[in-house]
């Protein structure tokens, strides 16, 4: 993805200076929504490596195959819970907009989050109805 487009996360940024530079592991997540942004971005530009090594080791998968003809259109941020600089835990809610299979569709999930080593990782979620 070029550096000067708009991050997929929408946070209004272009994705080098966004994401990118947290994807790439040259800065990390400061707060549990800015961990959930860039997990939506990995999401959205494919880079498994990225969401394993941002999941929590006791609930990370083996392996990760994303759907190629899933393409993510946007997120939305519902609200969050604690999750900040100086928070050990944290609740992202949001909901994230794709088309598969010449459909739109949305996932809506409350996702929650803990430090390991200092890091924000994300330990599982409940996805909403």
């Amino acid at each position: 993805m070029d550096e000067s487009e708009l991050c997929p996360c929408k946070h209004g940024e272009g994705f080098g200076v966004c994401c990118g530079m947290v994807l790439a592991g040259e800065r990390s997540a400061a707060t549990a929504e800015a961990l959930m942004r860039s997990r939506y971005t990995a999401f959205a530009v494919g880079d498994t490596e990225y969401l394993l090594r941002s999941w929590h080791p006791r609930t990370r998968p083996r392996t990760l195959e994303l759907d190629p003809d899933q393409r993510w259109l946007f997120l939305e941020i519902v609200r969050t819970e604690r999750g900040g600089p100086f928070d050990d835990t944290g609740t992202v809610e949001f909901i994230a907009h794709y088309r598969a299979d010449g459909r739109r569709g949305s996932l809506h999930e409350i996702s929650t989050f803990n430090r390991v080593d200092g890091a924000w990782v994300y330990l599982d979620g409940i996805i909403e109805p």
